[in-house]
């Protein structure tokens, strides 16, 4: 009788999974994740074509769900777009909650994906922001309201560490609980800074 493959290829994901979150793509080993999985090492070619593969695997479609929800809620902003809309729209709680329903994909990007294209995902979030943000402001411009200019290099640093405060709880291992506390903080603490700082 033929072995079930696909009860093979849950066993390389999951121990792939368990393999990169341990030692990180870069010293990750096939030879033990076939171990782990109880296959031989040439067995992990019928499944994934390479270590790479593997990774992505476990990581797209996380990935997907968190930038679909990024556009929604850039969408809801952009729908309404004056000066008396940037109101909290949950966003970073919403998204919060989607990274702990995919705790150990995220916990794999943020702290275990060098030596991956993934290993610069808060970098290219942190640009994503800044880009919205910065068409969000010149659409109020257009609409009369009075949106300081503010010096771009000083935008994008302070969007950069907003990006990375919000990453904190995964990187010190909070459970969610706590996450959830800590984003509710970051709301308060940022929200009406970035209405003060750029004049809305």
């Amino acid at each position: 009788m033929p072995r079930d493959k696909t009860k093979s290829h849950e066993r390389i994901i999951e121990a792939a999974k368990k393999e990169f979150l341990e030692y990180g793509y870069a010293d990750a080993s096939l030879r033990r994740i076939a171990a782990d999985a109880e296959i031989q090492v040439g067995g992990l070619y019928k499944h994934f074509a390479s270590k790479d593969e593997m990774f992505e695997t476990l990581v797209e479609p996380a990935i997907q769900e968190f930038y679909a929800l990024y556009h929604d809620i850039e969408n809801e902003y952009f729908g309404d777009a004056k000066a008396s809309a940037w109101e909290p729209k949950r966003e970073v709680t919403r998204t919060m909650e989607l990274i702990y329903r995919h705790y150990d994909e995220f916990r794999l990007l943020i702290l275990r994906s060098k030596g991956t294209r993934y290993e610069d995902f808060k970098h290219e979030v942190a640009l994503l922001e800044e880009k919205a943000t910065l068409r969000y402001l010149d659409e109020l411009r257009k609409q009369g309201c009075p949106v300081k200019d503010v010096d771009r290099t000083e935008f994008h640093l302070i969007t950069t560490s907003y990006v990375e405060a919000f990453f904190q709880p995964l990187i010190h291992g909070l459970d969610k609980e706590k996450a959830m506390h800590y984003t509710r903080t970051l709301e308060e603490f940022y929200q009406p800074a970035w209405k003060s700082w750029l004049g809305i």
